[in-house]
């Protein structure tokens, strides 16, 4: 079975270092997040920026919680595949061909993604809108959704270098690619894990990684997903002052507000739309697609 075969998801450059064994990957990738984004997220629950549960302070502090820690565990994944696997950075993904265009493509599918499960649990009549476009009359609100759309772009990368750029080629060349999405998807989903959530926010941790791991596999490369990430984040978190991933913006919505009013099922709960069974029916529909699309590439290569 293919799958389940060693091979190389993005170029095929050697490492000229040493590369981990595969079952030790996800446990250094959990280092790499320990060491930066945990360490750096105490340092700004002392600088009162963080509260004691993790939840940033003010639009500064939602700044500061998702440009300082991830550059650090970016910087700190860089630099092992430079100095230590010294391997080429397309071997994350990272091609040089049509990087802004794609990242921008996978963003705009990330705002369109975001807002069809939004839209699907209103329709439903579990939201009920309370005003539309309330940040256009806060310019100090429209800065902050201004501010974050650069935030999150910075944040959500980083996991995708993490995670579907080094963590995903790492384990396929030590498995196959079926090994690769379930280990990585999983560590994925542990990094996010919270005692207090729901299994279906869970759940949708996992779709969503293995849905990204599907996506940078099927065009070999990982700006699409880039993009992806950074836009779904930024729309829930802006565009309707709901949560995402149980983090609340504090910001005037870009378009709608919503107010929940269903059961926690359909909207989510206190970790907003991305605890929705909806949430779980829109990301099994992507990977079902993108598996469809990959078949039909391989009938056609014959």
């Amino acid at each position: 079975m293919t799958g389940m075969s060693p091979r190389a998801i993005f170029a095929t450059d050697l490492a000229k270092g040493w590369r981990p064994w595969g079952i030790f990957v996800p446990v250094l990738g959990l280092i790499f997040v320990a060491m930066t984004v945990a360490s750096f997220t105490a340092l700004l629950q002392h600088a009162h920026l963080v509260d004691a549960a993790e939840n940033p302070i003010g639009l500064q502090g939602f700044a500061a919680f998702l440009l300082l820690p991830f550059a650090a565990l970016g910087l700190a994944v860089l630099a092992w595949v430079r100095f230590v696997e010294r391997r080429s950075l397309s071997t994350l993904g990272l091609v040089n061909r049509g990087r802004l265009q794609t990242f921008l493509l996978g963003h705009m599918t990330g705002v369109a993604m975001a807002t069809a499960i939004v839209a699907a649990i209103w329709i439903a009549g579990s939201f009920a809108a309370r005003g539309y476009a309330p940040a256009f009359h806060s310019p100090a609100g429209l800065a902050g959704i201004v501010i974050l759309l650069a935030c999150f772009a910075v944040q959500s990368s980083v996991e995708e270098i993490l995670f579907r750029g080094w963590m995903l080629s790492a384990i396929a060349t030590k498995f196959g690619t079926v090994p690769a999405i379930a280990i990585s998807s999983a560590a994925f989903t542990l990094m996010h894990y919270d005692p207090g959530v729901s299994a279906i926010f869970v759940t949708n941790v996992f779709l969503f990684a293995v849905f990204a791991c599907c996506w940078a596999i099927a065009v070999g490369n990982i700006w699409g997903v880039m993009g992806f990430h950074s836009g779904w984040n930024w729309l829930l978190a802006t565009g309707f002052e709901l949560r995402v991933t149980g983090l609340d913006a504090h910001l005037p919505a870009l378009l709608v507000k919503l107010v929940p009013r269903g059961p926690d099922y359909l909207t989510g709960g206190v970790q907003g739309p991305e605890g929705s069974v909806l949430c779980s029916v829109v990301l099994l529909g992507g990977i079902v697609f993108l598996g469809l699309r990959r078949q039909r590439e391989r009938r056609a290569r014959g």
